[in-house]
Order: C-alpha cells, then sequence, then structure tokens
C-alpha cells in the first residue's frame, strides 16, 4: 500500500470524486464510467473522468474485452466532465517487430471522438506511451517501457505537464476554478511539452 506517501487525517469528499486510468487502465476508467463492466457496479458517483494515453486493444476489430469504443461520434453518454491525454509517439512503431503501444484506430483520438461536452483534449508532440512513468522502472515489466513502446528523450516533462494538467482540470471541473486550464488551452503559460493538439468540447 501506499499509505506512508499520504497525509494522515483526510476526509475524502465523495461528492467531487474523478477517476483516471493510463493505457489499459485508462480504458479500464471508461469502461468502469460507461457501465460496461459486467458484474461490477457502483453506488459512488464520478465527476470527472481522465484518460492518459488510453487504448481499446490492438487494432479496430481487436479490441480488449469489454470494447468501449463505438465508432459512432459523441456516443460516450457521460453525465462528467472528461479530459484525454494523448502521447504523440504513441502510435508511431518502435521498430518493425513490435505493434505501436497505442495504435491508430483504438487510441486517445478515437476515445476523444465520442466524449461529448464537457471535454478536453491535449497530445503531446514528442513523447511515446510510457514517458508519463517514473524514470526508474525496476523489475522485467519496468524494463519492458523502455523497449517495447516508441519515446522521447526524457520522461520527466511528459510527467510533470500530465500531472500538472490533470490537476487543473480537476480544479476546473471539482472547485470551480478554471483560470489554470483555460491558461493551458490559450498558450498562455510555459509548458514543459510542445502540444501538437489541443481541443475543448463546451
Amino acid at each position: 500500500m501506499c499509505d506512508h506517501y499520504l497525509p494522515s487525517d483526510v476526509e475524502p469528499n465523495l461528492k467531487k470524486l474523478g477517476l483516471a486510468g493510463h493505457s489499459r487502465g485508462g480504458k479500464v476508467a471508461f469502461a468502469l464510467a460507461l457501465g460496461k463492466i459486467a458484474n461490477i457496479s457502483t453506488n459512488l458517483k464520478f465527476s470527472a473522468l481522465i484518460g492518459v494515453d488510453l487504448v481499446d486493444g490492438m487494432d479496430k476489430g481487436k479490441q480488449t474485452p469489454p470494447s468501449v469504443l463505438t465508432y459512432t461520434p459523441y456516443s460516450f453518454n457521460l453525465d462528467m466532465a472528461v479530459m484525454v491525454i494523448g502521447s504523440g509517439l504513441g502510435e508511431v512503431k518502435k521498430n518493425p517487430l513490435f505493434p505501436a503501444c497505442a495504435p491508430n484506430g483504438v487510441n486517445h483520438r478515437n476515445f476523444y471522438r465520442e466524449c461529448c461536452k464537457p471535454a478536453c483534449y491535449f497530445v503531446a508532440k514528442d513523447y511515446g506511451h510510457n514517458d508519463m512513468l517514473d524514470d526508474e522502472t525496476k523489475g522485467i515489466r519496468g524494463k519492458a517501457t523502455y523497449c517495447l513502446c516508441k519515446k522521447g528523450k526524457s520522461r520527466e516533462p511528459m510527467r510533470r505537464f500530465v500531472g500538472g494538467v490533470l490537476v487543473a482540470f480537476l480544479e476546473a471541473y471539482l472547485e470551480g476554478k478554471s483560470s489554470e486550464l483555460m491558461a493551458i488551452r490559450d498558450g498562455n503559460v510555459t509548458l514543459p511539452v510542445e502540444l501538437q493538439d489541443i481541443d475543448f468540447l463546451v
């Protein structure tokens, strides 16, 4: 558990609850919010949903169950604010032997197309699918994060951007303080990454 990282005596406000995930975890977050996971339900009401370079499978038609994408624009009937963050290099193969880690047809772009307002979308240009992870990822799986996916020069800028835009989004939609999110949208702050796509549905 991560109890030693958290401050003590924190009372959660379950009326302001966000759900987030990266890669397949992002797909699972969307599936849970959309009620697509069999035998799992919750009485908790989510106010915000965030997908970080999420993927719905290996390719269109090769989605892992449960399939989340419908390929119908604005089909996600979610009663909450949504943010989708993508990586520009996620859909690029690292080499001819391995598939892209966030392939076209099942990636962030497809998820965002199905979102309804309010929603926002950011794609970091020169960063890959795992570039928001820690600099040191241990074990076989951790080492694989460096070998399997196309990546940027350093993970730290993407990690800082994802953390910052996540906080700005939650402040905007859970606290009603949108100035930081709007500053990112309008290019009024210096970011650690270059954005290749920005879009808002409001």
